[in-house]
């Protein structure tokens, strides 16, 4: 039967790419590693890495083999979590991903939150504007805006929040006051290079919706905090998180436009691993981040 231990090795010199790095992180020898990994090699009968004085890369044996061992690994981490029975000692560490705005705003302050009442407990925050794959990057839970496409994981819906069209005051002073959505289209636009619009306002007042329609695509950024920056330079017309804009528009950097109509809400949600079980410390952070969000937006 092969050995879990030697199976962590074997990883850990794979994600972080050096024998130096991984001996430092699981806090063992090189020669350990280097020992383990080749009675993991001569047990299987392959050559698992490719070495060379400037890198390490898996041969496609390897590879194969690396995606098993992060499943494996993840399921007896759960599986220790779950037989665990006293949930209050968490212990491990509890790896998050989110876009690196909502990471700042809030995610980040939970995750400090959540750490200080669990002393036991390490956190490793990760900020991507990109989607990860939860488990060959080893993610115990990822926290995503808008709308979920990816029915393999399993998701929870953490709390809602608006998406306003804003542009700085210097922008609009050189074009005419909007009345209706439809103007937008004369307009410039900054968009998420992820934007698959259209878009569907509703007019507040009379619940009537208006047929679908933004501004002109004119600037593309991979980030809302990069879209952020381009409306505040004057750029143009930037539709972002009310959480996001919220402090510009309260001291006239940034001013929301339409206020009659509104956007759809999104969401934002953790998401996890469709596993078996549900390690504990991410069924309790995700049970704390939903008070903490209810608190904020309190």
């Amino acid at each position: 039967m092969l050995n879990l231990n030697r199976l962590q090795m074997f990883v850990a010199i794979v994600e972080t790419g050096s024998f130096t790095k991984a001996a430092a992180s699981l806090d063992v020898t090189k020669a350990m590693l280097s020992f383990n990994l080749k009675q993991l090699e001569g047990e299987l009968g392959v050559s698992l890495l490719t070495r060379t004085t400037r890198r390490i890369a898996l041969t496609d044996a390897g590879q194969r083999f690396f995606d098993s061992c992060v499943q494996v690994l993840s399921q007896a981490e759960a599986a220790i979590d779950a037989a665990r029975s006293s949930h209050a000692a968490l212990t491990g560490t509890l790896r998050v991903t989110s876009t690196a705005e909502y990471g700042a705003h809030m995610v980040v302050p939970a995750l400090a939150a959540f750490a200080r009442e669990h002393a036991g407990l390490k956190v490793d925050f990760s900020a991507s504007p990109g989607l990860a794959d939860l488990v060959s990057d080893r993610f115990d839970l990822a926290l995503r805006l808008g709308s979920l496409r990816d029915s393999t994981y399993r998701a929870a819906l953490m709390a809602r929040f608006a998406t306003l069209p804003v542009a700085s005051p210097d922008y609009l002073a050189r074009h005419a006051a909007l009345e209706t959505p439809q103007q937008l289209q004369a307009l410039d636009g900054i968009f998420h290079a992820r934007f698959e619009g259209p878009l569907s306002w509703t007019h507040t007042a009379s619940g009537d919706s208006v047929a679908t329609t933004h501004s002109r695509q004119r600037i593309v950024t991979d980030n809302a905090a990069g879209m952020r920056s381009f409306a505040l330079a004057g750029a143009g017309v930037a539709i972002l998180p009310e959480w996001l804009v919220q402090d510009d528009m309260a001291a006239g950097r940034l001013v929301r436009l339409l206020p009659a109509y509104a956007l759809p809400e999104q969401g934002v949600y953790a998401v996890y691993p469709n596993t078996r079980h549900l390690p504990a410390k991410v069924a309790m952070f995700i049970a704390f981040l939903r008070v903490f969000l209810a608190n904020r937006e309190a």
